[in-house]
């Protein structure tokens, strides 16, 4: 039998973030939920351009690591051990 492909943990770990993520944004405003949207952003604030003359670069990352999305890679990893 053949190792698992490593594609589909990718592609579960970034549903289970972008879920995490949503399910953390959604609760926010809910008092006793509110604990899954808390985190830390980090990145650049604002994008680093360069202009060649005829060709402009624009580089930028921000990314916010919840507790929501944790949860979700945790989730990802568990039904990525199922399958």
């Amino acid at each position: 039998m053949r190792g698992k492909n490593y594609w589909v943990l990718l592609l579960l770990m970034l549903c289970g973030v972008v879920i995490g993520g949503f399910v953390g944004d959604l609760t926010k405003t809910i008092s006793w939920l509110s604990w899954l949207n808390t985190g830390q952003s980090f990145g650049f604030d604002t994008p680093v351009i360069v202009n060649l003359g005829i060709l402009v670069i624009t580089f930028g990352i921000h990314i916010k690591i919840t507790m929501a999305g944790i949860i979700g890679m945790a989730a990802a990893l568990i039904t990525y051990r199922l399958i």
